[in-house]
């Protein structure tokens, strides 16, 4: 709606939470719970977006992206009403606003549209139904089942209190009726605070009939307020995600053990075993299967490749058909091309590594460029760092590389070489050659003994 505004209420501090993060800063699926609400707000494709902010302003304000937001403190937490007028200056004369929390990250961006088609002229509140309604503000209906009012739970009768339709506080409404009856609620109450629930009254005294939107699904209603809550809103995100890449195609071992806090893509037949976490943006092409345990950020997994239990890459390419793991860990700027192998307990940083080589076991790869058809035996180095600087190690194409071989940095391995294992090498090798760095001699001490731990 190119004629809307969306307010966003952000500004509790979130008590029960006992923490000193602002409640909305804590994360749902590796976002913060405020960026789910602003992100859903974007794709009604709103003309305004206003955050009313209050505890943790500042840190709130860093951490949230979006230079088109506009940000109204509400300095006192004087009700939901109260929160609401802190926005009115920035909202225009004509057009209708949208009236969202905050802490309720899995908005239902369909039923927001579906409220959206009255709202230039209606007061249109989102309900549901909930069998233990305590603590939420009941709706009223009267004999012919019209919304009369919404009563706060503090404020209700016993008759009110047994009514199991509530209040989810997602609203909209024409600004012009916002602005007026903004300016006509007051706070006496039992919280002495300025309700927004109260404009309810006012429309129907207008004679202006309200719209309920009775919503199926609680969860896209469900606010957070507690560390439990959160856990309760993590798990049900969580199932979503597993169901959307379960029906995309993708097999899961156990669609309650992963867990996904970014964007994951997935090809066709790609299998994912149980407890990998997915960070970031992640791509797995066709094909490609992930063991146990993994852990994945910003990067993409070309297809067909393997991934062995307990491996970790963090911003990192793999070419088609490689295989990693198990216990490997490919670092920022790792780039593997296709048919690559690295094996377990081996860590890349920084580096290329060429068509078809093989960095088996137990090796540091950093700030190098490795070849195709490189083999890299157990316990090589490349010495990277000097104590100031970061050197480049290069090993051209056909090069075999012994067993406990340090490389020191910047150092050239010509194509073709063979270095000898147990080698220290400081200088250039040179293609299509032996290259040995060894003590000249080996001695034996007859009759050395080991030192022995001293007791006190």
């Amino acid at each position: 709606m190119s004629d809307l505004n969306i307010i966003i209420l952000a500004a509790g501090k979130g008590t029960r939470m006992r923490s000193d993060l602002p409640k909305v800063l804590h994360a749902v699926g590796g976002k913060p719970i405020l960026q789910h609400v602003i992100d859903a707000a974007r794709q009604l494709n709103p003309q305004k977006i206003i955050v009313v902010y209050g505890f943790g302003g500042e840190q709130v304000q860093q951490q949230i992206s979006g230079e088109e937001l506009q940000w109204v403190l509400q300095a006192e937490q004087l009700g939901t009403g109260h929160a609401v007028q802190q926005a009115l200056p920035l909202l225009d004369d004509r057009g209708a606003t949208l009236i969202l929390l905050g802490d309720v990250p899995l908005v239902d961006v369909a039923a927001c549209q579906e409220m959206l088609q009255q709202a230039n002229q209606h007061l249109v509140v989102q309900t549901f139904i909930k069998p233990d309604p305590t603590g939420y503000g009941r709706i009223v209906r009267n004999g012919n089942n019209e919304v009369v009012a919404i009563v706060e739970h503090k404020d209700a009768t016993e008759a009110q209190r047994s009514i199991q339709e509530v209040n989810t506080g997602i609203m909209a409404l024409p600004n012009a009726q916002l602005k007026s009856w903004l300016a006509q609620i007051k706070n006496d109450n039992a919280q002495q605070e300025y309700y927004l629930t109260d404009i309810i009254a006012l429309s129907v005294n207008e004679g202006r009939a309200v719209l309920p939107q009775v919503v199926a699904d609680a969860w896209s209603v469900t606010g957070i307020n507690s560390k439990l809550d959160l856990q309760d809103i993590e798990r049900e995100f969580q199932a979503r995600k597993a169901t959307a890449l379960m029906t995309q195609g993708v097999t899961l071992f156990d669609a309650l053990r992963i867990d996904i806090r970014g964007n994951l893509n997935c090809g066709r037949d790609v299998i994912i075993d149980v407890n990998c976490v997915f960070e970031g943006d992640v791509t797995l092409e066709d094909g490609v299967q992930i063991g146990p345990h993994c852990v994945i950020k910003n990067a993409v997994i070309a297809k067909g490749s393997k991934l062995a239990a307990f491996t970790h890459i963090d911003d990192a390419t793999v070419g088609a058909g490689s295989s990693i793991g198990p216990f490997a860990r490919l670092r920022p700027g790792t780039k593997l091309s296709e048919k690559t192998h690295i094996g377990n307990f081996v860590e890349i940083k920084n580096a290329t590594v060429g068509l078809g080589s093989k960095v088996n076991h137990l090796s540091y790869v950093g700030d190098a460029s490795v070849g195709a058809n490189v083999n890299i035996g157990a316990g090589v180095i490349t010495c990277n760092y000097d104590g100031a600087n970061k050197h480049k190690t290069i090993i051209e194409d056909d090069v075999f590389v012994g067993s406990d071989t340090q490389l020191v940095a910047p150092v050239t391995v010509g194509k073709g070489a063979t270095i000898a294992a147990g080698s220290t090498i400081t200088k250039h090798v040179p293609a299509d050659s032996l290259t040995l760095c060894r003590a000249r001699e080996q001695r034996s001490i007859q009759g050395w003994k080991r030192p022995q731990k001293v007791k006190k």
